[in-house]
Formats: structure tokens, C-alpha cells, sequence
């Protein structure tokens, strides 16, 4: 049986820059443009171009070599002609191949957003469209709010996708906006649309207010609709929209879905996926979700030790697809439910081959469970784990010796009279039988000690030149000023390498900077430093 085409169209810079907290640059929309051509996305919509002068300066030039490269916009305003439209003009004369057109699906809203009657507002659909074609770019129609217009006017909504349809679109896109409708809903009523506008012109547009828009999305393919729109991540307004990042390894690894259909996404791109999905993270700032499915960190971690054992006999026991098909990789998490099976494998993913029989590895889980009870997680801090292990195991240099460190923050006016905060770090530390001692200022003092810390390390500064600090995060175990802090502290160097490292005392300074030592550490350690 020939497999059927689905289209893949990302709205990352545009539906998806109404995440809160997210504001592109003409850079960063670059950026992003180029890795989902390079993705093979079929279809990338690069915003509104007229609306805001940096999506204006984005549509200067056409940014995709391969995919479509989609302007959105409004459909012609009700009393302007085509030539008269200032918002449809600018969508005409952008560096787009295609005009992606939002169009009211819902009487309700024709009337009260658009201020408009019905036939205007399908007028509007039909002039747009055809301007579009005329123009030589393809059209596509979301129509807004159908699923809620169509049972709210089922009549009034098909009308418009006829009317989008048969002026010239490509591709006419059902939205579910409100991101309120259920697969059920959405199977039933695009059984409804096909009567009208075929399925290999249909496009699905779902949002996550009920964390149902990939489940929304794969219910609409079923149906018979064949482009699916969506973001990376699953970025968007409110709670954002359908995730490519997971739908994509859906179709491409699911019987169900890879016998039927085909995607422009090779396998070669699906063994990137994950770096991706976390490249785009990257470029937001932002920690990415540890549970995302496929190409989260934990997406293929097992922690039980009845579990870490099956695993390591029969993988598919625990996974639903390799690890390796989407980019990631098996993680056996130690913790206090370890057993020897967690043990070993995480000791092998270190590079660390030692016998079942071996008594460090009794002394060393030990330890573990022990440091545990405590308030450390090294499933969270797999640096800190590596260290400890090898520490165990005899195969860490003592690269250097942090004699005593010192931390002073002084609250006080300055000579303008303003309140001011000023903190101040002391390291005294040993290297190679020489000792020095930093000082430095920093933005509070986890800042400053790392400064300090890092100020002058003797033979050692250049080769953590490149370490940064790029999450932190704090947790208190058992309440109370005086309770047990936990620190858990991420960081990278220059070549993208992240690693976390874990601290754990009464008091937060210490935590911090325990932490803040074995990132550096781990640092040198991988960087094959000889002592």
C-alpha cells in the first residue's frame, strides 16, 4: 500500500513567540528558521510581517532554502478593496512563498471581534485567497475557532472552509483555539469538513489547554486530515501548542502511524531530535524538561532496582522505542531504591567497568544510600555521582585543596544615598604545594564565591575557561531557618557539554559551594587533565 504525504508546518515564530516570557530577535528568528529547515520541516511561518518592524525585517528576504516560507496575516478588512489594504499589501510583497490568511470560523466572533456581517467576512476569505494566487504565492486558511464555531453554526463554519477552498487555498487549517475540544469531537467533526473540502487539503491546528493537542493532532491525521501544524517544545500561548518534538518520532516510530503515512523528516534528522529539541531550550535560556517525552532527559531513566535489572536483560521491557532512534540515551538512575544492576550500568555509561563481586561496589552503594538519608539525589546530579564513585573507586586526581573560603555581604547607602547590597568572596586554596588566595565581588554569594573559586586556579585556568553556570536551584528538605539546604547546580563549557552537580548542608553557602566545587572538578576530570 502507497503510504499517504503528511505536511509538517512549524509556527514556532509566530504562534509559538506568544509564549509568555519569550520575545524573539531578528537573530534569534534566524537562528530557528535555519534549524527547522534544517529539520525538514515542510512548512515554517515566520510571523506578520508589517505588524512589528522585526518581523517586517524578517520577511526583507526569503530565510528557508528547503521548507515554505509562510507569512501570516489577516484576511482583507470588511469595506476595503485588495488594492486598498494596507495589512494584505504587506503580506503580498514579503519575501514569503506562501500567505498563511487567520479567518474568523465563528459567527460569534465575525460579529463581535470583526464588527462585520457574515458575507463580509467570507468575502474577505475569497478576495484574500485569490489575491494570494494571483500573486504567484500559495494560500493557506486558518480558519479561527472552527471547532467552537462549528458547534456553535456548523453551517455558518463549513462555509468558510468551502469558501477558502474553492477561491484557491492550498491548504485550509481547522484551529481548535480555544484548545477546548476532545479527540472524540475532533474525529467526529472532520468527518463532517471532508463531505466538503477534501482531506489532502485539510490542516489540523490544536492547542494544549487540555494537554490534548498531540493526542488532538494524531485524532485529525486519523481522520483524514494530512498537514499538522505545531510548535517545537510545544511553545505557545496559555498552555501552549501541539508538540512537533513529539509528534514527529510518533509518525515516524508508531506502526500505526509509519505504515500508513510518511513525513520529510529522515531518520538521520529523527537521531537529532533530541539535541533539537534542546539547542532550541538553549537559545530561550531555558532548563528543558527533564520529562518531555522522547528526548527528555528522564524520558528513558528507570530508577527501581527491580526495574534497572530487566532493563539491562530486555530494554523493551521499559522502552517503547530505543533510545537511540530519537538521539537519547538509557539512563539507570542510583538512588536509595539502587541495587547493584543500577550501579553497574551507570558505572559503565562512566566508563567504570568493575565486577559484581568487586567489595567497593558493596562500600560504594553504601555510601550512596547513606549520603542519601542525608538529602542528596544524585539522580538529579549524575557529575556528583561520577565523582563520588571514581573518588571511591581511586581514580580521581586531587587536582587542588580548598583550605577555607570566606563570604562577607554588606548592606548599606552609598555616597548618593542610595540602599545598595555588596558581597564579597575569600578562596584560599592549594595547588601543587602552592597557595593562593582570591578575592573577588560578585551578584550575591554563590556569584562571588564562584568568581573567587575560579579567579586563580594556577595550571589549571585554562581549561575551565569555558565553564559556565546555567541553572541553580534550591531546595529546603525539612523546613525551617535551620533545615538541611540541597543545592543542585547546572552547568555547560563552550563545546555544549551540561553536567549537574549536588550540594548538601545547613547551611545554603556551603551547599552552594559544594556544588559550585565538584562542577569544576567534573570539569577537569572530562577534560583528561593530567596533575
Amino acid at each position: 500500500m502507497q503510504k499517504q504525504r503528511l505536511y509538517l508546518f512549524d509556527t514556532t515564530l509566530r504562534d509559538g513567540q506568544q509564549t509568555p516570557g519569550i520575545d524573539f530577535s531578528l537573530e534569534d528568528k534566524i537562528q530557528i528558521a535555519s534549524m527547522l529547515d534544517e529539520m525538514g520541516l515542510d512548512f515554517v511561518e515566520g510571523g506578520y510581517p508589517g505588524a512589528n518592524p522585526t518581523d517586517t525585517a524578517f520577511f526583507s528576504e526569503k530565510r528557508t532554502a528547503k521548507a515554505v516560507f509562510t507569512a501570516f496575516g489577516m484576511t482583507k478588512r470588511a469595506g476595503r478593496s485588495v488594492d486598498n489594504d494596507p495589512g494584505l499589501q504587506a503580506l503580498l510583497s514579503a519575501s514569503a512563498d506562501a500567505i498563511c490568511f487567520v479567518a474568523k470560523a465563528w459567527d460569534y466572533h465575525v460579529r463581535v471581534a470583526l464588527g462585520c456581517t457574515n458575507e463580509e467576512n467570507l468575502e474577505g476569505i475569497d478576495a484574500s485567497v485569490r489575491a494570494t494566487v494571483s500573486a504567484g504565492k500559495m494560500a493557506l486558511v486558518d480558519c479561527e475557532h472552527f471547532f467552537d464555531g462549528y458547534k456553535a453554526n456548523p453551517d455558518y463554519a463549513l462555509a468558510c472552509t468551502r469558501t477558502a477552498y474553492e477561491a484557491g487555498a492550498r491548504w485550509v487549517v481547522l484551529c481548535d483555539t480555544n484548545g477546548g475540544t476532545l479527540p472524540t469531537e475532533i474525529r467526529k467533526i472532520i468527518g463532517e469538513v471532508i463531505k466538503h473540502v477534501p482531506g489532502d487539503h485539510l490542516g489540523i491546528h490544536a492547542h494544549d489547554d487540555t494537554e490534548h493537542a498531540v493526542a488532538n493532532t494524531l485524532a485529525a491525521v486519523e481522520a483524514g486530515v494530512r498537514q499538522i501544524q505545531g510548535t517545537l517544545n510545544g511553545v505557545g500561548e496559555r498552555c501552549g501548542n501541539a508538540n512537533l518534538i513529539s509528534i514527529i518520532p510518533t509518525l515516524k516510530l508508531k506502526p500505526a502511524y509509519s505504515e500508513r503515512f510518511e513525513i520529510g523528516i529522515s531518520n538521520k534528522i529523527l537521531r537529532k531530535i533530541t539535541s533539537f529539541s534542546k539547542a532550541f531550550e538553549e537559545l530561550l535560556n531555558r532548563s528543558a524538561n527533564r520529562q518531555a517525552a522522547y528526548v527528555g532527559d528522564s524520558a528513558f531513566a528507570t530508577k527501581a532496582g527491580i526495574h534497572a535489572s530487566a532493563l539491562l536483560k530486555a530494554p523493551e521491557t521499559y522502552e517503547h522505542v530505543p533510545p537511540e532512534s530519537v538521539g537519547n540515551k538509557r539512563h539507570v538512575m542510583v538512588s536509595d531504591q539502587a541495587g547493584k544492576s543500577n550501579l553497574i550500568s551507570e558505572l559503565t555509561r562512566f566508563g567504570l567497568k568493575v565486577s559484581r563481586s568487586d567489595p567497593r561496589l558493596d562500600g560504594l552503594l553504601a555510601d550512596i544510600k547513606q549520603r542519601e538519608a542525608m538529602g542528596y539525589a544524585y539522580e538529579a546530579a549524575d557529575a556528583s555521582l561520577e565523582l563520588l564513585a571514581r573518588r571511591r573507586l581511586g581514580t580521581v586526581p586531587d587536582f587542588f585543596t580548598v583550605d577555607s573560603f570566606r563570604v562577607m555581604v554588606e548592606r548599606r547607602f552609598n555616597a548618593r544615598k542610595e540602599l545598595v547590597t555588596v558581597t564579597e568572596a575569600i578562596v584560599k586554596i592549594s595547588v601543587g604545594g602552592e597557595e593562593f588566595m582570591s578575592v573577588a565581588e560578585g551578584n550575591g554569594p554563590v556569584n562571588a564565591l564562584d568568581q573567587a573559586l575560579r579567579k586563580d586556579l594556577g595550571v589549571y585556568n585554562a581549561y575551565i575557561e569555558d565553564l559556565e553556570l546555567v541553572d541553580f536551584k534550591v531546595r529546603i528538605l525539612n523546613g525551617g531557618t535551620e533545615a538541611i539546604t540541597r543545592v543542585l547546580i547546572e552547568s555547560r563549557d563552550g563545546e555544549g557539554n551540561r553536567w549537574s552537580t549536588i550540594g548538601v548542608s545547613s547551611n545554603i553557602i556551603d551547599a552552594s559551594f559544594a556544588a559550585l566545587l565538584e562542577s569544576i572538578e567534573y570539569k577537569l576530570l572530562r577534560a583528561n587533565v593530567v596533575k
